[in-house]
Parts: C-alpha cells; sequence; structure tokens
C-alpha cells in the first residue's frame, strides 16, 4: 500500500473506530432505534469508502504491476483475486 493511501485509510479508520464507540454508547444510553440504525448506516458507507480506496490503491500498484510484468500467472491470479473481493463486497 502507498504510504498517503495508508495514512489517508488509517486516519478514516480511527474515525469510524470513534463512530463505532459512539453506536455503543447509544445503545447503552438505550437511544431511540431508527438514531441508532442511522449511525450504523453512516458508519457501513464511512468502511466503504476506505474498502474503495484501498482496492482502488491495489488497483493502480499490484494489478497494474502484475500487467506491466508480463507475467500471465500472477496477472490472472490478481484478477481473481479482485473478481473475488468484488464479488464479495456485494453481498
Amino acid at each position: 500500500m502507498r504510504k498517503e493511501i495508508k495514512a489517508s485509510c488509517l486516519k478514516r479508520l480511527k474515525r469510524i473506530e470513534g463512530q463505532v464507540r459512539g453506536i455503543a454508547g447509544m445503545v447503552e444510553d438505550n437511544r431511540y432505534c431508527i438514531d441508532v440504525v442511522t449511525q450504523i448506516a453512516a458508519a457501513r458507507a464511512a468502511l466503504r469508502r476506505v474498502e474503495e480506496e484501498v482496492l482502488r490503491d491495489h488497483v493502480a500498484h499490484c494489478v497494474e504491476h502484475a500487467i506491466a510484468s508480463g507475467d500471465r500467472a500472477d496477472q490472472r491470479r490478481k484478477i481473481a483475486e479482485l473478481m473475488d473481493v468484488v464479488s464479495r463486497a456485494e453481498r
């Protein structure tokens, strides 16, 4: 993972961590269910954005490297990994 992407992802994940702790507090305080669900949806959306950033970096770095290398086995492996993770993310 490139240095700047790693820093960006870690920053976002720390914010999400705080957000999840806030949701736990809401549950402990018996907050209105819809408010809790709204915050859960926001946390999931934030995690999806981190996931997209990591995937973008993977394609720009790892997949691109496999393509440039000319190694067909590595190219197939990287594409298969990418397809697997994309199909899992859609579930």
